[in-house]
């Protein structure tokens, strides 16, 4: 609108300007064409200023009076008799009667009217005036003409304007719609949906970030009932046999005192197993909601001491060599609890899977600015196709063995989340020299208080 109406007035005023200017210059010309035809009179009369009119080519106005210097016309070239002699004090007379040269210009919406005026001069003496008049109908149907181009054009461009903003607005509600949809759709659990919006502006780029945060939704309640049904299934096994167990207590009569107490100890078992579970989703689950304690520079070399001391006893039951070699420089910004966690789970992993005769190494250095633990063991390895999963949560190689030696398929779930948290990765791969797996921790080194 405001363009149209720009376009409307604008190209007008300045056109209007141009002829007042233009007629601002030609009547000048016309008044001083006058005066010089009666310079030299020394007193204005109506046979003198007769004469010198009549030796004046037609000029280009409407009307033209000479007054004298009480403003009595002396000439007045519509030849009207009433005319002469009458007294006439139009403002741009009494102007040029007072030595001034006066214009004036106006269009009343048909015509332009000019008006100017001149004073006539005899040796530094004002003795009368000269005036031009005009009424130009031609530059105001000009005027007109253009405004009614103006007008079409206007109404050309508002039509074309509304209909573009009528198909860019349909264009733009009918994407936000889209996008709108699919917000709902996932808001009401439907994390498949995707927002089908194409182009390359920022609603497109909306509808990417959209898809893309649905994309971690749908993964994230996949991992969310993938993680519900393992842990029903996971605790379901040993409550089960809790409960077949006190069952055949009960049901069996007379049952021998031996048989009451194996019974009693594969229920604590299970009992045992079932609190196993329980602290390691209690662990994920603090570690899922960023409640991790506050961490300070911690010793590797103490803790990773501790944990083989505790370990010794379940590795030489099962014939299992637990050796060491610890950098003192090793420090971390953590807790003690975060790193025996995972140098215990480590490594008590290894000895699980290790058979008997079997080597389960820890080392811990310094490189480039990490610390670096490494448990390497010959054990029976992981298949390459099961490396990329052993860090999810109740995943398995081998389910019926992992059962049987009482894993709850949580530690390396607890040891990747743990080590991410304090800003750190770990990686597992198939060592080099024969059989077996070498899972590697790096944390930021800490030296003088500061992480290097």
């Amino acid at each position: 609108m405001v363009v149209l109406i720009l376009l409307n007035t604008y190209p007008l005023l300045v056109s209007q300007d141009l002829v007042f200017h233009s007629k601002e210059s030609a009547l000048a010309s016309s008044t001083k064409v006058l005066e010089s035809a009666l310079t030299g009179l020394e007193e204005l009369t109506e046979e003198n200023v007769g004469k010198a009119m009549e030796r004046l080519d037609q000029l280009n106005v409407s009307r033209v009076l000479v007054t004298d210097l009480d403003g009595q016309v002396l000439y007045d070239s519509r030849e009207t008799e009433n005319a002469r002699g009458m007294y006439v004090f139009y403002t741009e007379i009494v102007q040029a009667l007072r030595g001034n040269d006066a214009f004036f210009c106006r269009y009343d919406g048909q015509a332009f009217v000019s008006r100017a005026a001149s004073p006539v001069v005899f040796r530094s003496r004002v003795v009368g005036a000269v005036y031009a008049y005009e009424y130009d109908t031609e530059q105001a149907t000009l005027l007109e003409n253009l405004q009614g181009n103006l007008m079409k054009i206007s109404a050309v461009v508002a039509v074309l304007v509304v209909l573009l903003s009528m198909l860019l607005s349909h264009n733009m509600t009918q994407r936000i719609r889209t996008l709108l949809q699919a917000i709902q759709n996932v808001r009401e659990g439907s994390y498949s949906t995707r927002a089908q919006v194409n182009g390359t502006d920022e609603i497109a780029q909306i509808a990417t970030e959209f898809n893309r945060m649905s994309d971690r939704l749908q993964k994230t309640e996949d991992a969310r009932r993938r993680f519900v049904s393992d842990a029903s299934h996971e605790l379901k096994t040993p409550l089960a046999g809790i409960r077949l167990l006190t069952d055949s207590i009960l049901q069996t009569e007379h049952m021998e005192e031996s048989m009451v107490r194996e019974f009693v100890l594969d229920i604590g078992h299970e009992a045992q197993r079932l609190s196993r579970i329980s602290e390691d989703l209690l662990r994920l689950s603090r570690l899922d909601s960023d409640q991790a304690e506050r961490a300070y520079p911690v010793r590797m070399e103490p803790v990773l001491k501790r944990v083989v001391r505790m370990l010794q006893m379940v590795a030489q039951k099962q014939e299992i060599s637990l050796t060491y070699e610890a950098d003192e420089r090793a420090m971390v910004l953590a807790t003690e609890d975060d790193m025996h966690q995972v140098l215990y789970n480590l490594i008590e992993n290894g000895i699980k899977y290790s058979a008997a005769g079997g080597v389960v190494h820890t080392q811990l250095c310094v490189e480039d600015n990490e610390v670096v633990a490494r448990v390497n063991d010959n054990g029976i390895g992981i298949p390459e196709e099961d490396r990329q999963h052993i860090f999810e949560r109740f995943y398995r190689v081998d389910k019926m063995r992992s059962r049987e030696i009482g894993g709850t398929g949580l530690g390396l779930s607890i040891v990747r989340d743990t080590v991410e948290n304090r800003g750190g990765q770990i990686t597992v791969e198939p060592r080099s020299d024969g059989p077996g797996t070498v899972f590697t921790v790096r944390l930021p080194l800490m030296e003088g208080g500061e992480i290097a």
